[in-house]
């Protein structure tokens, strides 16, 4: 339970630790399907997965906005 008292850092740093948790325990067996909801595409894995890209491109005491990953970057030619 996250009490009133923490910090936003102790907060994101849960939320990282609870998606790495589950992912390991829902990562698919040889098989391809996940050992506990018995599914192909696992949608708990999907949804922590995506908690994990969110939480890691997140500044806690950033100025600016960090950069935007789906503009690809001119190439020089």
């Amino acid at each position: 339970m996250t009490g009133p008292f923490l910090s936003l850092a102790q907060i994101h740093n849960r939320l990282i630790l609870t998606a790495r948790q589950v992912l390991r325990q829902h990562r698919p067996g040889p098989d391809g399907c996940c050992p506990t909801c018995r599914t192909t595409g696992c949608p708990v894995a999907d949804a922590a997965r995506d908690v994990l890209h969110t939480a890691t491109r997140v500044r806690l005491w950033a100025t600016t906005p960090p950069p935007d990953d789906s503009v690809d970057p001119p190439q020089p030619g």
